[in-house]
């Protein structure tokens, strides 16, 4: 029962977020043609937009993985320690889009331009790197389960 809430906070959150991000973005789409950044901010948020529902994902193959470890009796040490760092780098995954989604604070249109390009040049690749991140355990898992 306890797991069941936490997924359901869990998913509120993510759709709260979202949901924040794409009101911004309207809001912004607006003032695009004042703000020199706003290209950039809207290929960040596309990155986003593209790897953000693939949380349900990664929740859903941890949770097939950690079934395969408990109920197959001819897994031997070695896989289970296999699927179990599988697990992990799901977990890592999970947890990257949530610490950029948390540390994400575009500057305002009134900032130095300079320096509101120069922070979303550094979000634009930590957003890469979260959604290569996100896309290689999604693949390493569908491969430990024999999916596609």
């Amino acid at each position: 029962m306890k797991k069941q809430v936490k997924t359901i906070f869990i998913s509120l959150v993510l759709l709260s977020a979202c949901g924040k991000s794409s009101q911004h973005q309207h809001q912004d789409d607006a003032e695009s043609s004042d703000n020199p950044n706003q290209a950039l901010y809207d290929q960040i948020m596309s990155v986003h937009d593209e790897v953000m529902p693939k949380s349900d994902q990664l929740y859903q193959l941890k949770k097939e993985l950690q079934d395969k470890i408990a109920k197959s009796i001819e897994l031997n040490e070695d896989g289970k320690r296999q699927l179990k760092q599988t697990i992990k780098e799901l977990d890592s995954a999970d947890h990257s889009m949530m610490e950029w989604m948390h540390k994400f604070k575009p500057l305002p249109d009134s900032a130095n331009q300079e320096l509101a390009r120069e922070y979303l040049e550094n979000e634009m690749e930590r957003i890469k790197k979260v959604r290569d991140l996100i896309n290689s355990s999604l693949e390493k898992a569908r491969g430990e389960l024999g999916k596609k």
